[in-house]
């Protein structure tokens, strides 16, 4: 399988290697969390993405128990695992020494790969009712499988700036993958995605497109039924303002000769600091759909635009909020 096309790339963090300037997101690949989902169907997304460009793929081991990265596994197989980047995660219930080490060993397997191209800390010890874990212990395991070439590159998800600086302490962490949205914005909020531009930390946006709010595909009667309903963004007033802000975005999107998901997806590029969103697709469709963000060039007036009409969501939602399902 070849590409068909190319996406401009990013360094990643101090790592000294690029990445595409989307990532594919393989949550929905677990299919235990999302309605209609099957393996045919997400591995014809997985070459999709790769025919046009995109050569991150981000996945974990608490996605469908495994079941996602099993699923990457074949795809790697198709592909040749030198031909793409892989990033999966470590679960919050896996932080202790021993229990870091087999989890690496499992996703290893499961991915059929020798090395990890980046290894992530799902979420912080405690989280989710997680056992407590020193950083110290859990990082000092991480860089012993680095040592030992089983992972390139160790990566955080859902720390903010105290965290990360601590975690560098015993080291070098070059990735933050946040929630980051044009509706969801804590960590910019907080100053963690300043932090990362300042000390080299590429900034991985997860849920971009705020789990499809921004496509314009939803309305008030027409509201999504699976895990998505327990997220804050579509729970009112912040649905219902949302939905506001969408169809004031289609003139700037039409503009473009673009969808308003495509616009807020450029938007996200072309803020400070981020290094690759990452975009989950179900089918070919959506992620062809998706990349053409990769190739727009908003003009400065239009991000500018674009951030005041996502204000009044952001206004809704408290700034100590940084998960949208707690």
């Amino acid at each position: 399988m070849t590409p068909i096309s190319t996406l401009k790339t990013r360094p990643l963090g101090r790592s000294g290697w690029d990445v595409s300037i989307l990532t594919f997101g393989c949550w929905q690949a677990g299919g235990s969390e999302w309605s209609d989902t099957n393996d045919e169907d997400s591995l014809a997304a997985m070459r999709a993405a790769y025919e046009v460009g995109i050569t991150f793929f981000d996945t974990a081991e608490g996605y469908g128990s495994g079941h996602s990265e099993e699923i990457v596994g074949k795809f790697l197989k198709e592909v040749g695992s030198n031909s793409v980047r892989v990033a999966t995660k470590v679960g919050a219930s896996n932080l202790a020494a021993e229990k870091v080490k087999s989890s690496c060993e499992k996703s290893l397997q499961r991915l059929g790969v020798e090395c990890i191209d980046l290894y992530q800390i799902h979420w912080p010890a405690g989280t989710w009712g997680s056992p407590i874990i020193p950083i110290e212990e859990t990082m000092t395991a991480l860089v012993k499988l680095q040592n030992e070439g089983k992972i390139n590159s160790i990566g955080v998800s859902n720390f903010n700036s105290e965290q990360i600086e601590e975690a560098s302490t015993y080291g070098r962490i070059d990735s933050l993958q946040p929630p980051y949205s044009l509706f969801f914005q804590p960590y910019v909020q907080n100053g963690t995605s300043n932090y990362c531009e300042r000390n080299g930390v590429g900034v991985i946006p997860y849920s971009p497109l705020a789990q499809g709010l921004v496509s314009g595909k939803f309305s008030m009667e027409n509201r999504p039924t699976d895990n998505r309903k327990g997220n804050q963004l579509f729970k009112d007033p912040t649905y219902g303002l949302a939905l506001d802000a969408v169809e004031k975005m289609k003139p700037i999107a039409d503009k473009y000769d673009a969808t308003t998901l495509q616009i807020a997806l450029a938007w996200l590029i072309a803020q400070p600091g981020v290094t690759s969103p990452i975009v989950g697709a179900r089918t070919p469709q959506q992620i062809k759909g998706a990349v053409k963000a990769g190739s727009i060039t908003l003009e400065a007036g239009d991000v500018e635009a674009i951030s005041a009409l996502a204000q009044p969501v952001l206004d809704s939602l408290s700034i100590d909020r940084t998960n949208p399902w707690k």
